[in-house]
């Protein structure tokens, strides 16, 4: 298999666990049955289910503050100029902006996306260890969703074993 293909293999399966974490959760919050997924081709969003019945495509994100973080939080082999920025990331960098640039970022980036769907929610998995659930609710009044975007909700997976719960961000 070529490295593009370990990649993407790895991709889908990281959305697939993440629609998986957040389904679960939602059914438990709402009670509301939200069944069955299939991944889609690019055009579409990510992933697609039912909920209650009725067709619901699920756009997926992973929050991890940085390229370089994703690459550790993946056990990515880091090369030393990986680590330096590692190292100077938690030295000068407070929590709190951080995440809040990094949200802030996935949505001004998937905002710009369109897709051959009539019901789409993002849902993004918070990657990061050391961005909590409490974290991420004190920001819902701080993020900045952009006035176009092709989201029905906006719903962020607290953390990566989704053991936190979910938190709805939109609307």
């Amino acid at each position: 298999m070529t490295s593009y293909q370990n990649s993407e293999s790895e991709k889908v399966a990281l959305e697939h666990e993440a629609a998986r974490l957040f389904m679960r959760w939602y059914e438990r919050n709402t009670g509301e049955e939200i069944r069955h997924i299939w991944h889609n081709r690019p055009q579409k969003p990510d992933v697609s289910s039912y909920l209650n019945g009725s067709r619901l495509d699920l756009e997926i994100a992973h929050l991890y503050g940085s390229e370089q973080e994703a690459m550790q939080i993946l056990g990515r082999e880091l090369d030393d100029s990986t680590r330096q920025e590692l190292k100077e990331l938690e030295q000068y960098e407070e929590t709190y902006p951080r995440l809040l640039k990094a949200l802030n970022r996935i949505l001004a980036n998937k905002s710009l996306k369109q897709y051959k769907s009539q019901r789409v929610w993002l849902v993004i998995r918070n990657a990061h260890p050391a961005w909590t659930t409490e974290e991420i609710q004190s920001l819902q009044h701080h993020i900045k969703v952009p006035d176009q975007h092709p989201f029905e909700q906006i719903w962020m997976v607290g953390d990566m074993r989704g053991e936190t719960g979910i938190i709805q961000l939109f609307p």
